[in-house]
């Protein structure tokens, strides 16, 4: 089973024609509401993509509480490790410019009082949990010892990397996925090298795994004894990317999970990251499991148009 713990959200989305600059209003014509949260899109994408997922994580006692857990109650995301706490529940404010590209604040909410300690009681050694750093990093801290003590494999996302804490963080996960900005944040915390194929290969390690997103330019990994080289991006035209990377980590998740090879889980994810773009919503873009497989075989094959 995946177990994600991360936030959870409901996102206000505002289509318009360029993103500001700072100081800058942009008026668009309309918005739009969205479940999201970085916790809970990568659930939801990983359930989409096939697998058994439980989310942990909590939302307020406001009236933002329920609609951010509609999308995943409807494809059958296990919940009963989401609290319903007092206080309000995360927001985001997405704007999407006319390219598809966006601009995110996040109010976190009762996402700051998720308690890692919860993970006891349902992680096994069978599992793979994954993280990411919308929480406090002392929950990210505290999971990734429960993990390790109970034999689970830790998937890391470290975004936002702007906390100084990821640093160490990284150095305890398995799986390390980050984009290229993650990756700068990093290398200017720890120290690692700029250029993306010195970076992963300075970051992973035997039984370390590195995965570096690229948006449009695909992605490049190391899987601990060699680098794989760059895994082209599924050819597509973006309509809108605020979904994209989650689904490409929540695919990437599901492929390990179920034994595939690094390799392999790329095309998936970059699959899946692809057919993301090409619809709206933060959850609701995310492919089903036999949408990933169809275009991961033609990605792999070099026949994806």
């Amino acid at each position: 089973m995946i177990v994600v713990l991360g936030s959870i959200n409901l996102d206000i989305v505002v289509a318009v024609d360029r993103l500001p600059a700072a100081g800058e209003t942009v008026v668009g014509p309309d918005h739009q509401y969205f479940a999201g949260g970085k916790g809970g899109n990568q659930a939801f994408a990983a359930k989409m993509a096939g697998a058994d997922v439980r989310l942990i994580g909590a939302v307020g006692s406001d009236l933002f509480g329920e609609p951010a857990l509609v999308n995943l109650k409807s494809v059958g995301v296990d919940l009963s490790g989401v609290r319903v706490l007092d206080g309000a529940t995360g927001l985001a404010m997405i704007g999407v410019d006319a390219g598809g590209e966006n601009q995110i604040l996040v109010a976190s909410g009762v996402n700051t009082r998720i308690d890692a300690a919860w993970l006891e009681e349902c992680l096994t050694s069978e599992d793979t949990l994954l993280l990411q750093m919308e929480v406090p990093s002392h929950v990210v801290a505290r999971a990734i010892q429960i993990a390790k003590a109970k034999g689970a494999r830790v998937v890391l996302n470290p975004d936002p990397a702007t906390n100084p804490a990821v640093a160490e963080l990284v150095e305890a996960a398995d799986v390390i996925v980050a984009s290229r900005k993650e990756a700068a944040a990093l290398a200017d915390l720890n120290g690692y090298p700029k250029d993306p194929e010195d970076f992963i290969s300075a970051l992973a390690r035997p039984g370390r795994a590195v995965v570096l997103t690229m948006g449009r330019n695909g992605a490049m990994a190391h899987d601990g004894q060699q680098s794989l080289g760059h895994v082209p991006p599924a050819p597509i035209e973006p309509i809108d990317t605020t979904g994209a990377g989650d689904a490409f980590v929540g695919a990437l998740v599901v492929a390990l999970d179920r034994g595939a090879n690094l390799k392999r889980a790329l095309y998936e994810a970059n699959a899946a990251g692809g057919l993301a773009c090409t619809r709206t919503g933060a959850q609701t873009s995310a492919p089903t499991g036999d949408e990933i497989a169809r275009l991961a075989d033609a990605l792999e094959q070099g026949t994806a148009t």
